[in-house]
């Protein structure tokens, strides 16, 4: 399981690039395996305390750098 522990709303940094940070940060420490499907927009918001949108937009930039991809109807998965 990801920690967003570290995700704090009175950091400059912007939400959505801190939950991508703990996301990224746990794909290449090797927490996540290839494979391994993320939890959902809704387990993002839920152990985050961020907004739906916010998650969205983490996953999406972690779609760009192409650490995940994305199946319609089935999650988000970390890349092989």
């Amino acid at each position: 399981m990801v920690d967003f522990s570290g995700v704090d709303p009175d950091r400059v940094e912007p939400l959505y690039e801190q939950v991508a940070d703990v996301l990224r940060s746990a794909i290449k420490a090797g927490e996540v395996q290839p494979g391994y499907r993320l939890p959902s927009e809704s387990g993002i918001v839920q152990a985050s305390g961020v907004s739906r949108l916010t998650a969205r937009r983490a996953v999406q930039l972690l779609v760009s750098e192409g650490l995940v991809t994305v199946v319609q109807g089935r999650g988000t998965f970390v890349k092989k």
